[in-house]
């Protein structure tokens, strides 16, 4: 995952804790295709929380934290789930230091080495795949 990502390997335990909550999270044919979490506590959980790890992140910053001209988002990489209320724990590349968020953006569209050329690159769109018929009736 950390070289995938081209991440320093100082964030070997950030990428195992990660590994691990995701372990737990997926279906296992033992359980009868239940979660470990949904077998042990009878409840199932929410995967609408799960991003991809090491993608881009933008965390809100306090506004007791900033002055009036000051920036309100810093950017980071994402770098697991937080055990506590705050579910994302973030990368700062800036400082080197891992804190946890609730209040995150993440732009997992953008693709690693390319800028953004326009301000819209990271909403995601469907490309339709025109059918033959479809092609003829355009032509006509």
């Amino acid at each position: 995952m950390l070289q995938g990502k081209g991440l320093s390997n100082g964030l070997w335990a950030e990428a195992t804790n990660t590994t691990v909550y995701l372990k737990n999270k997926s279906l296992t044919k033992c359980l009868g295709f239940k979660t470990p979490f949904e077998a042990l506590f009878g409840l199932k959980r929410a995967v609408s929380i799960l991003r991809i790890f090491g993608s881009k992140a933008y965390a809100h910053i306090p506004k007791a934290d900033r002055k009036k001209l000051d920036p309100k988002a810093m950017k980071c990489i994402f770098v697991g789930y937080g055990t506590e209320y705050k579910p994302y724990k973030l990368y700062n590349p800036v400082t080197h230091k891992v804190f946890a968020s609730k209040d995150v953006i993440f732009h997992e569209q953008v693709e690693e080495g390319k800028e953004d050329s326009n301000s819209d690159s990271h909403i995601p769109f469907l490309i339709e795949v025109n059918s033959e018929e479809d092609e003829e009736q355009e032509q006509k």
